[in-house]
Formats: C-alpha cells, structure tokens, sequence
C-alpha cells in the first residue's frame, strides 16, 4: 500500500482539534519538562538542597560512613571523627579557636558541619576499601572538606582580639575566600554536648552567636565609605572641590546638633582631609546636600536591606535612608549610627569589593571536597557576584582610604612596607554616653590588593586606638615574609 503523507497529516490534525487531546498534549508537555528540570536541579544541587542534617538520606548516610575531616588550606585538621570505646566522638583539636566558622555537630548543625553537611557524610573511598570495610563490618569514611582558612591567620587574629567580645574577619580580595573568621565570646565544641544547658541560658555572653555574620552593628564611622561613594556619584567631575569647616558641631533640624567625636574641632578640611580624619560634621553637612532617593539606590546597590550570597548563617544588614527621609535620620545615618545596623561579613564584602576594581566576590569557605584517600571529587571555584563600583570611583576611594593610613585616624598602620588602605571608626551604643565599639575595615596593599581586613570590637572605644592596631598586626602577619 503507498504510503500518503497527505492523509497522515489530515488524520493528525483532526487529532489535535480535539480539546481533550490538546489538554492532553499540553499536561504531558508540562509534565515532561517539569521532569527534566527537576533532573538537571538535583545533578547540579543535590547535595546543597538535601543538605539538613536531620534529612533521612543523610540521616541514613551518617549511619553507613564515618563522618569525613574538616581541613584548612594547606590541609591542617580542624574537625575529625574518632573512635572511643565504640563510638564515634567528633573531634575538634583547636578547641575555641574554630568554633563558630567550622561549628559543631551536636544537637543540629552549624558553621561549615552544617553547609557541608552531606559531603561530610558521603564517601567516596575506592571500590577496593568500601569492600574491604563491607567484609569487615566496617564504615566508609566519608569526604574530606578542604576550607579556605588559614590556621596561622586565625591564631594571630584570635590572640589579637584577647578578651573582648567581637569579631574579625579576613578575606582573599581576589577570589573572595575567608581566610579567618574569629568570633568571641566562643565555646569548646568539643564539650558543647554537655554544656549545652549552660550555653544556651547563657544570655550575655551570646557566644553560640557567630559575631562575623550574625552580629548587627551601628558602623560609625566606616560609613563614611558610602557616603563618600554617593558624593562622587553625584559630583564626578567636581568631588575633590568640596571644602568644610568644621568648629566641632553641626546644628541642622531645627536646632538639632550633631558633633564630632570627642567635640573634636577640625578646621578648614578638604573632602580627602576630612574622611582622613573622621570628620562627622563635614560628612553630615555632605549628606544634607544628597538626592536622597539616589542614596537609597546607591545603599541598595551596597547590599543593605537584601539577602547576602553566603552560605554560613547571617543577619541582613538595615539601613532606613529612602527618598523622602527626614533630616535627622539621614545626618545619623551619615555616620553610622541611629537605626543603621551592619553585619562584619557585610562591612568585609563592601571592603573587598573596593579593593577589587569594584567587584565584589562571592564568599567562598570551602575550597574543594576530596574522598578519604585524596581523590578530588569537586572543586569549587571563585565567582563574581556584583559590581559596586567603576574601576574609575574604586581608584579614588582606594585614594582616600590611603590617606586614613598617612595622614588620618589610622595612623598607626603608617609605616608598614605594604601601604595599607583603610577607614576607622568608633560606633556609639547604649544608652551611656561614650560607650562605644571600635571599628576598622581595610585592604592591602594599595596598588595590588590582596587581602581584606575587618576589626569589630564591643565597647573598647576609638576604632583608631584599639581597632587598628589589631589589624596591624593581621597585616604584618600575613605578609610578614614577603614584605618585612
């Protein structure tokens, strides 16, 4: 019989007039694609989206595999599994020193236990020991997660910050992976099982709380970065024109009167002059001038009042600044402090980003997974997440940040080989005048930068004073033998 194309196309289009086979095919299509997309979600995601350590696979995996090590860059243990009287302990040989980055695993999950948590529990040893552990009666190890911390750095950084309470953060500025992350008040994570009672009725040292991310913070005086951002923003061709005097206060609201630190009187300042030196009226005399619905869209563009691209558990920073706002929350906001809140991560990320011609890196703290026996298994590598800044506006900021270090409040870094770049601050809080925490955020060195350095201290005062001479001594760690 021949064969007639002709009839065959009719047949099929009386076919598809039918309502019921058009739903039909349209559900089906639906379905199928439905299908494929939750394929190729899980080949890409698996292991990040069932990764709850209460979730039955993994739950069933911990049962089948000796939870694998937590490393550091160059491979020093930081968490491992031992084997006493029959159980499985879970080991952490620095104590306090890693607690909150690289967590714990003891009622839940957090730091890097928690966001590795699956490969932690996965092995992928050879097919040769898996069945030699099977005849046995055996486990399998499971994978090693190599992180990006560095020991070194994370001791220098822990001793620098003493017995306050805290936080300090260190990132590659290039690749966006952390190097340190301290947070104090700490714990042992070795002996979080049993003094669980205590730590979580322990309501003023708060030390199950990772300050680095989790700790909300009035910036002082650090803001003036994003201040001095807007001002460039709205004034490019003429930013370095403006010129203040500063007689220590500034009255503006109908007799509302903002001062510099200490009633401190700077005199006539340059705009480059006056973030040296701190100068809050210059800056708050420089806000009254902003578009204030272009500031929110600048402030927006820095991250605040969004979600961060990090994996460790975090706290949106918040500023109220939008089109519109009244004086008064704007001059406050203008030097950090009124209702402006800001995690440490944030203020690193912002940092990071000027460092970087203005891009700003996705945090990265784990670097590679690796089966027990050192077999790659995946590798993780950096990633762009927003431009904050033109190369151009990144140029000038790095400018005036280097003068912070040369000519202003964070003198103290002035005669380092490494040219630091940096902003000081010290943020007022409470209800007792004076009180206040000491900040620093900053990079080097200036024409190559490598790292990023961010100081937060509760309470001890002058961010110049106390802030950094800690971050000094991160720096001088860091490149301590290749520039001293």
């Amino acid at each position: 019989m021949k064969y007639n194309l002709k009839d065959d196309l009719k047949h099929l289009y009386r076919h598809l007039k039918n309502p019921v086979n058009i739903t039909g095919l349209l559900f089906a299509a639906v379905f199928t694609a439905m299908a494929l997309n939750i394929v190729l979600y899980l080949m890409n995601h698996s292991y990040e989206d069932i990764n709850n350590s209460s979730n039955n696979r993994a739950v069933m995996l911990a049962k089948e595999n000796i939870r694998g090590d937590i490393v550091s860059n160059d491979g020093t243990v930081l968490a491992t599994t031992r084997i006493v009287d029959g159980e499985e302990v879970r080991y952490y040989p620095y104590a306090n020193l890693f607690a909150h980055v690289v967590g714990y695993s003891t009622y839940g999950t957090t730091g890097v236990e928690q966001i590795a948590n699956m490969r932690l529990v996965t092995s992928n040893d050879t097919l040769l020991n898996k069945i030699e552990n099977d005849l046995y009666g055996s486990k399998d190890k499971g994978d090693t997660v190599v992180t990006t911390l560095d020991v070194n750095l994370q001791e220098v950084a822990s001793k620098a910050l003493g017995v306050y309470k805290g936080a300090i953060i260190v990132t590659n500025v290039k690749t966006g992976e952390i190097l340190v992350m301290v947070s104090k008040s700490d714990y042992d994570p070795n002996t979080i099982a049993d003094d669980w009672d205590d730590v979580i009725n322990d309501t003023k040292s708060s030390c199950l709380v990772n300050r680095a991310t989790q700790g909300m913070y009035p910036p002082g005086s650090t803001f003036k970065i994003f201040d001095l951002i807007e001002y460039i923003k709205e004034h490019p061709s003429d930013y370095d024109k403006y010129t203040y005097t500063c007689g220590g206060s500034l009255k503006y609201d109908n007799g509302k009167k903002i001062s510099c630190y200490h009633g401190m009187s700077h005199g006539s300042l340059s705009l480059e002059k006056a973030f040296a030196k701190s100068c809050n009226c210059a800056f708050a005399n420089l806000a009254l001038s902003f578009d204030r619905g272009m500031y929110a869209s600048t402030l927006n563009t820095m991250m605040f009042n969004e979600k961060l691209p990090l994996e460790l558990e975090y706290k949106k920073s918040f500023v109220e600044i939008e089109d519109g706002c009244s004086d008064s929350t704007l001059v406050q906001s203008s030097i950090g402090q009124g209702t402006v809140l800001m995690s440490p991560m944030h203020l690193n990320m912002v940092t990071q980003g000027i460092a970087n011609d203005g891009m700003v890196m996705t945090p990265m703290i784990i670097k590679r997974v690796e089966s027990s026996g050192g077999d790659s298994v995946k590798i993780y590598n950096p990633s762009e997440y927003r431009r904050i800044l033109s190369k151009e506006e990144a140029d000038i900021v790095t400018e005036y940040m280097r003068s912070v270090v040369t000519t202003g409040t964070g003198d103290v870094l002035k005669g380092s080989t490494y040219e630091a770049c940096g902003k000081t601050g010290s943020a007022e809080y409470g209800t007792v005048k004076g009180d206040s925490h000491a900040l620093f955020t900053g990079f080097a060195p200036m024409n190559d930068p490598e790292i990023a350095v961010t100081v937060v201290i509760e309470g001890a005062g002058s961010g110049g004073d106390y802030a950094v001479p800690i971050a000094k001594r991160i720096f001088d760690a860091y490149f301590g033998e290749s520039y001293n």
